[in-house]
């Protein structure tokens, strides 16, 4: 039996989840158990109009178009389908504040000899980033590859303005949105959002091993993988027409009718219902942190619109992992280390020691908040340096 703990982990996968997921998994189990697209028989085809009315729900909610939409495996997934569809040659632009689902794929592309990339700092305000995404622009850009919010600092990037630039450039768009999908609203089209890529496990309250690329205005792009589509069987070239080309083999129909779950509970709650009350209890617990003089925090002016509901901090004298486990050993479950984003701890200086980082969720409460300070008060209070 797993210990009860509070939860604050839920930049890297939302839990609990909606007790919707629940009948939504089990009539995809019971109910919807052919192969979508691979057969005529009616089992088939009712998956495959189940499966079809959830990739149109998640068009919707992004504004794109159905065929357009396409299901992944998880976030980096559908990054490394965008980055290596798009970028058969040329440069590209990404930042310091990346996932190694982005950078990973740009250095492989580049230790292959296939592209060259810089890393622009984007630690400054709006005008500072797009002229630092500029200055690292080339002739031969192809793409900026960006976060639309750190996972580590929660620092949100103005992509409709990034979006601008690139188009003054004549590049592409790819727009990592691991940590906004669900909480901060995304249209792609109004955003001007070339290649969206998004988890389905973290906004979307999905299970694991859902994922989505969004394509919105951008010429058919390079595969990943080739192989069955169901579709133009007697051909050995890969389908030409979406969302076929980029769903190699069966998709995963028991996650995505949970991702439908997940939207409907989006839906009803709204998404900046959820970001602002998950934003109140990392403004307490940001301000109650700057109270205490052994803590170290790296974010300034933690304000709505600035920031995604995340706090990062440190204890004096103690490594973020140190600090992990004792607040696992209290009943609380948060991530220390370098959150797979290493050039983010490169900037703040944290390489050494990681960062512990606080991110609530839906289902978190005040109550819980203020458990987690005084926890932190009694740690510091024990731990002599």
């Amino acid at each position: 039996m797993v210990k009860t703990m509070i939860y604050f982990d839920n930049a890297a996968t939302t839990f609990p989840k909606p007790r919707t997921i629940l009948p939504a998994l089990q009539n995809a189990v019971l109910c919807y158990g052919g192969n979508p697209g691979r057969s005529g028989h009616t089992i088939s085809m009712k998956t495959s109009e189940k499966v079809f009315e959830v990739r149109k729900k998640a068009a919707e909610f992004f504004n794109a178009e159905v065929e357009n939409t396409i299901f992944a495996t998880n976030c980096t997934h559908a990054l490394n389908m965008a980055i290596k569809g798009v970028l058969k040659s040329g440069h590209a632009v990404t930042s310091c504040l990346e996932h190694n689902s982005v950078l990973r794929p740009l250095y492989a592309l580049q230790k292959d000899g296939i592209i060259t990339y810089n890393v622009a700092d984007v630690m400054g305000n709006d005008e500072q980033i797009l002229t630092e995404l500029e200055k690292n622009m080339r002739a031969n850009t192809k793409a900026v590859v960006i976060t639309h919010g750190s996972n580590v600092i929660g620092k949100i990037m103005p992509i409709a303005k990034i979006s601008g630039l690139c188009r003054k450039h004549g590049v592409k768009l790819i727009v990592d949105a691991a940590q906004t999908a669900g909480v901060l609203p995304i249209d792609v089209k109004e955003m001007g959002i070339n290649i969206l890529c998004i988890p389905g496990h973290k906004g979307l309250y999905g299970t694991t091993g859902t994922g989505l690329m969004i394509l919105n205005d951008i010429e058919p792009i390079g595969t990943l993988m080739e192989g069955g589509t169901g579709s133009v069987s007697n051909s050995m070239e890969q389908p030409d027409f979406n969302p076929d080309r980029y769903e190699s083999g069966t998709v995963n129909t028991v996650g995505i009718l949970s991702l439908s779950a997940g939207l409907d509970y989006i839906k009803r709650k709204k998404p900046f219902e959820i970001y602002r009350h998950e934003m109140s209890i990392c403004r307490y617990v940001y301000r109650e942190l700057q109270k205490m003089d052994r803590v170290i925090l790296y974010q300034g002016n933690f304000e709505p619109g600035v920031y995604l509901p995340i706090v990062l901090f440190n204890i004096q004298g103690m490594t973020s992992m140190e600090t992990a486990q004792k607040l696992s050993d209290n009943g609380f479950a948060l991530r220390g280390g370098l959150h797979c984003a290493p050039l983010v701890h490169e900037r703040l200086e944290t390489m050494d020691i990681g960062g512990v980082r606080f991110s609530p969720g839906t289902f978190n409460t005040q109550a819980e908040a203020v458990c987690f300070i005084n926890t932190v008060k009694k740690i510091i209070k024990n731990h002599t340096v």
